[in-house]
């Protein structure tokens, strides 16, 4: 190991080749980032016990369509081994769960809503993970049970291995004028649903539809010998059902209400029109004080009016909703496909511009209508925001980590070159981390058929790496510098301190990537283990090859009372030291 340190500092075309190899290391593994080689995630899936389905029927639905979506859902359920029950909440949410706390189970309360929980077999007993398997199965039930009744939305929530957040991919549209908002939404929606590995989109909005109002004419009511009170006593009886009266009882210390309602077969209107609901009114009819039977529908005017959505609001604005889930792909390619894409269809009708400010809005879009000059404001929110302000604050935290070590650095050695030289070399412990993650995705891909990705927790290891790669520099060049003021040659006493710091810093490195190996099978914390593991790899060799290269060629280390200039510390002993003859 000294002979070949040695071998490399006297060449310049050997020292000039390791520079080189170095730099086109990090180079080619920095760009598998943007070329989409390595992929980015903030968490990767995690495989659980349990999933969750909401079903969305339209806003004008029936309890009883609602439940027809959901028995189909169930009917294939049924199918899967690995499905040990599952519970139907309909027109209410499940009980709350770690993901239902943010995405508005809670909130579930009408006849068109209704939540699946599935509960799976252990996961240690079965070969498919649950990710894998609501993937599989997603497809198949969609296209089966969506069709069933017009409007539905069937989404597959999984419990989060991370931060939860209302969707993986979330737009909210603020503004002012509804119907604007309204038609926009659906051509956000629309996009999304073009992009690939985007799925289970839904607008959070109620559908607008016509209702039928029942009036009570008080001019014919009155002519006929009624009172409005019949009227719409008859009605709310008929449809609604009331207590018309109590029994006591000898048994039961409270009266017993008696409640009168047409059953369901009777409450059905057919068709669902104005026509049909004069037909029912038809054969309801009331008896006036001159003894004749008046037909209900000769009283009243049933009036088709449009319905009132639900409003929206958030900080003090009106906003819509549009969310998706990313199907076992990363959010962040989807996300930039699908911004370029709206950017590019929205520009037509709107002045599509980008919002200035904090790097955490960077995605977000103004918008103003050409036509009208009404303004809109696209945010992009959920996993991707948290994704941001994670990698933000990994990012801050690394450059802190780095403008720390450097002052300590130059306040231990009073010298930026070699203080730039640790960094450097901390730095570069990169290109261990992304070939890493691109080693091990291949192998994902070839036995388990999964990406691998580059997570939050791959940039922690990353920054931990940070001071176990500058200690291993720190040690050879305090050895150099130890040898040098003993009178040996400046090039000797770094290839003797890199040969006799070779066995410690291995030793280093292979203990990491021992400790590390039961880290890197975890499905959240992998990418912390394959940081640490690949990333000592490239640590320690290039502390063994680049340093004592950047060391000779940068700065001068040369003993007490010499000028610190490249290049001029020559002399000294030559030849073989064995570092105990001169007390080190």
């Amino acid at each position: 190991m000294e002979e070949l340190i040695y071998g490399i500092l006297n060449s310049k075309k050997k020292k000039r080749k390791v520079i080189l190899y170095i730099v086109l290391a990090f180079l080619l593994s920095v760009m598998m980032i943007p070329t989409k080689i390595v992929l980015a995630k903030m968490l990767p899936g995690k495989s659980a016990n349990t999933f969750s389905i909401y079903v969305d029927t339209a806003t004008n639905s029936s309890i009883e369509e609602t439940s027809k979506v959901t028995s189909c859902v169930l009917s294939y359920l049924k199918q899967e081994s690995a499905v040990h029950n599952a519970e139907v909440y309909l027109a209410q949410g499940a009980p709350l769960d770690y993901a239902g706390l943010v995405k508005g189970s809670a909130l579930k309360r009408m006849k068109n809503q209704a939540e699946i929980v599935v509960n799976l077999s252990d996961k240690h007993s079965r070969d498919e993970a649950s990710y894998k398997m609501v993937h599989r199965i997603r497809p198949l039930i969609k296209k089966r049970c969506e069709p069933l009744v017009d409007s539905t939305t069937i989404k597959f929530i999984e419990m989060p291995s991370g931060p939860p957040t209302f969707a993986t991919v979330v737009v909210n549209l603020f503004g002012k004028e509804s119907a604007l908002m309204r038609e926009t939404a659906e051509r956000i929606a629309k996009v999304f649903a073009e992009t690939e590995g985007l799925v289970d989109i839904d607008i959070m909005q109620d559908d607008i539809y016509p209702y039928y109002e029942i009036v009570p004419d008080k001019e014919k009511v009155i002519r006929s010998g009624l009172s409005v009170e019949q009227v719409n006593n008859i009605l709310y009886i008929a449809f609604e059902g009331m207590i018309v009266a109590v029994k006591n009882s000898k048994i039961q210390q409270d009266q017993i209400p008696i409640f009168v309602r047409l059953d369901d077969a009777s409450r059905l209107i057919h068709p669902n029109s104005r026509d049909g609901i004069y037909f029912k009114l038809s054969r309801l009819k009331l008896l006036n004080p001159m003894g004749m039977m008046i037909p209900i529908k000769e009283v009243v005017n049933v009036k088709e009016i449009p319905s009132s959505p639900t409003i929206f609001r958030k900080n003090l604005q009106n906003f819509v909703s549009i969310t998706a889930e990313c199907d076992l792909v990363s959010q962040v390619y989807p996300l930039m496909e699908a911004r370029d894409k709206l950017i590019e269809k929205l520009s037509n009708d709107f002045n599509v511009t980008k919002v200035d400010g904090m790097s955490t809005y960077m995605f977000d879009l103004n918008l103003v209508e050409k036509k009208t000059g009404n303004k809109m404001l696209l945010r992009w929110d959920g996993e991707m925001k948290v994704s941001l302000d994670t990698f933000r604050d990994l990012g801050g935290a690394f450059i802190a980590a780095l403008v720390l070590m450097f002052l300590l650095m130059v306040m231990y050695y009073k010298s930026f070159a070699l203080s730039g030289i640790i960094l450097l070399a901390s730095f570069l412990s990169i290109i261990g981390v992304i070939v890493g993650h691109f080693i091990t995705d291949m192998i994902s891909l070839l036995f388990a058929d999964i990406n691998f990705f580059l997570t939050a927790t791959s940039l922690i290891g990353f920054i931990s790496l940070m001071g176990i790669s500058a200690r291993s520099s720190l040690l050879l060049i305090d050895f150099s510098k130890a040898l040098i003021e003993k009178g040996v040659e400046k090039r000797r006493a770094i290839a003797i301190s890199t040969s006799t710091r070779a066995k410690p810093i291995l030793m280093t490195a292979v203990a990491i990537i021992l400790g590390s190996l039961l880290l890197s099978t975890d499905p959240i914390f992998g990418g912390l283990g394959i940081a640490l593991i690949f990333g000592s790899i490239a640590s320690t060799a290039v502390s063994l090859f680049l340093v004592p290269v950047l060391i000779d060629d940068t700065v001068a280390i040369c003993p007490e009372g010499r000028d610190h200039k490249p290049h001029e510390c020559e002399g000294g002993i030559e030849g073989h030291i064995d570092p105990e003859k001169i007390g080190l």
